[in-house]
């Protein structure tokens, strides 16, 4: 196509589409704005502060340095823009107090710029002293006390070790030796590498703690859920951490009994409560303790469709029948499946989780068709997926 012999249509799809370009490649700005602001503490300031905060009053809680006082501005639009904060114009004007602050700010910042020169010397302009920043549900879930905070989470996927490794996709795809771009970017898979870096392995296991302890709380308050429980004597919890989700499912129904197992690093030292909770030792790939059901939360989607099917084959070993009531319960995404509401950001999820899989651990989010090819090469019949977890189902297998 000729620059001269462009058409208005024409012209408008090329803009569209540098557009989109755009904002595919500057997305990872999103990213780095919200690890900035979980940094900065934004989300726990205007909770401790009780009420909307303008940016003076930001800029002040957060010891922001008084020349960088208006590049907050900047940051609060595009997290503002991402509905992590909310913004009103309707608070009062400021008060006298608030002004000399305001105007010693101003001063400071116009002394230290450069040449004296003032264009940085206002953190706000006149109309921005009323507007006010507040938080929303998805910030409340970022401040560090709350029960279900996404703060691990957050902190954990935007950590340079398992950012880093996606800038390898390229190169990884042309070679054979590394398994995974993570394993390509540290010489060694995640599971290998996280014992051996506390900070990061205490990130993943709160990152694991916090999500079991939002699930387990939907899940027991769920009919869909006491369904699936109904009938049960004793349940094993694979991969089940420092046991959040045992617990809030043993207290929900004391008279089930409640196990949970993971690799000895993780469990070891770890008590149960001594009536109908229990921890256990051990490798899934081997050996999966007895009971009358699994459950098994955010783990395939690590593994391969080979060590998927061994980790089932031990589980369908571990049940009773499905005449007796035995099943396995995989809490997973599957890839296409959503809640009624039919909610775009679910799907979105589900394929940015898909792609950090591969980056990870040459992982993935399997589709209906590949969870029935596992289940069917694992000694499986029958299954149920039940789309009650946002972007995630629960999936109830019952042997063949």
């Amino acid at each position: 196509m000729e620059p001269n012999t462009i058409l208005n249509k024409e012209a408008k799809e090329l803009l569209n589409a540098q557009t989109h370009i755009w904002n595919h490649v500057l997305s990872f700005l999103n990213s780095m704005a919200l690890k900035c602001a979980i940094q900065l503490g934004i989300p726990d300031a205007i909770h401790k502060h009780g009420k909307p905060m303008t940016l003076i009053e930001l800029a002040d809680s957060l010891s922001v340095h008084p020349d960088k006082a208006p590049c907050l501005r900047q940051l609060m639009r595009l997290l503002v823009h991402s509905n992590f904060f909310s913004t009103t114009g309707d608070l009062p004007n400021i008060d006298g107090e608030q002004r000399q602050i305001l105007a010693r700010k101003c001063q400071e910042a116009k002394d230290l710029a450069p040449n004296g020169s003032s264009e940085r010397s206002s953190p706000s302009g006149e109309e921005e002293e009323e507007e006010a920043f507040g938080l929303t549900l998805c910030s409340q879930l970022l401040l560090k006390d709350h029960p279900f905070s996404q703060t691990p989470f957050a902190l954990l996927e935007m950590d340079p070790s398992i950012t880093d490794p996606s800038h390898n996709l390229g190169e990884w795809f042309r070679t054979t030796e590394h398994e995974s771009p993570f394993h390509m970017a540290q010489g060694k898979n995640i599971y290998e590498r996280m014992p051996s870096v506390s900070i990061f392995n205490e990130l993943f296991n709160r990152t694991m703690s916090y999500d079991s302890r939002l699930v387990s709380s939907l899940l027991v308050t769920s009919n869909e859920f006491k369904g699936l429980i109904e009938g049960l004597e004793s349940i094993v919890d694979i991969g089940g951490g420092d046991g959040t989700m045992a617990k809030a499912i043993a207290e929900a129904y004391p008279n089930l009994k409640c196990i949970v197992f993971d690799l000895p690093h993780v469990v070891d030292g770890l008590q149960g409560n001594g009536t109908n909770l229990s921890y256990v030792a051990g490798d899934m790939f081997e050996m999966v303790p007895r009971a009358h059901a699994v459950l098994i939360k955010w783990a395939f989607h690590n593994w391969s469709d080979d060590h998927c099917i061994k980790a089932l084959q031990r589980c369908k070993e571990a049940i009773p029948s499905k005449e007796k009531g035995g099943k396995v319960m995989i809490i997973e995404m599957v890839m296409g499946v959503v809640p009624s509401d039919n909610n775009v950001n679910h799907s979105h999820s589900q394929l940015l989780m898909d792609m950090q899989m591969l980056s990870v651990s040459r992982g993935k989010e399997r589709t209906e068709e590949q969870w029935k090819y596992l289940f069917i090469n694992a000694g499986f019949g029958d299954y149920k997926i039940l789309p009650i977890l946002g972007s995630r189902s629960i999936i109830e297998v019952y042997p063949a």
